[in-house]
């Protein structure tokens, strides 16, 4: 019988650095536990969703301000439409001012049969001096009135209402006779002002249905 010392006995160590040393191919493993290879992919899931919601979040901003300026730019234009309409309605008033002054300087004299204001020179004074308080508190809110009267027509800030017969040829198309002042505001043209514009007999003949005022 032999002897149990004498029966080969083999040893498989399956611990993977030991059979790398037996010359078996390594098992190539991760150094780091799995729950922290999962932390890993969980933390870069986060970022990734993280940097979507940021772009997300500056495109809403971004899209916010964009409409916040065109709500700005909109109230400004209603402002200054309103601001505009409410000027308009002043310059009637100044109108009323220029229609009383021209009648009273029209106006003639008692017992004369001449223009004049003799009697009514002090009621007179005070009606201009209003127009010219009016005019200096248009000139503050940058209302102007426009020179029109001799001036070449121009229909950006002349609106003719009538034509005379010109006393010359250089006179043709120049401002004789200023029906309503216009005004301007800036470098733009709030009211043009209604005139009567001088034509001579060399001019365009006037089309059928238009009247020539003499």
């Amino acid at each position: 019988m032999p002897d149990e010392h004498d029966i080969p006995v083999k040893v498989v160590d399956r611990r993977w650095w030991a059979r790398a040393e037996d010359g078996d191919a390594p098992v190539v493993r991760s150094e780091k536990p799995t729950f922290v290879e999962d932390l890993e992919r969980k933390l870069a899931e986060s970022e990734k969703r993280g940097q979507e919601y940021l772009a997300k979040y500056r495109e809403a901003s971004q899209e916010f301000e964009n409409v916040r300026a065109r709500m700005r730019r909109d109230l400004a234009k209603d402002a200054e439409r309103t601001r505009r309409d409410v000027l308009i309605s002043l310059l009637e008033v100044v109108d009323n001012l220029d229609r009383a002054i021209d009648a009273a300087k029209k106006s003639p004299r008692p017992g004369s049969g001449q223009a004049g204001t003799t009697g009514a020179e002090p009621l007179l004074q005070g009606v201009e001096m209003v127009q010219q308080q009016f005019l200096a508190k248009l000139d503050g809110f940058g209302v102007k009135r426009i020179d029109a009267q001799g001036a070449q027509f121009d229909p950006v800030l002349h609106e003719a209402v009538t034509t005379v017969p010109a006393p010359d040829a250089s006179a043709d198309g120049r401002v004789v006779g200023v029906i309503t002042h216009g005004y301007r505001i800036g470098e733009e043209v709030l009211r043009p002002a209604l005139v009567a514009v001088a034509k001579s007999d060399a001019a365009t003949p006037s089309r059928p249905g238009e009247t020539v005022v003499s």
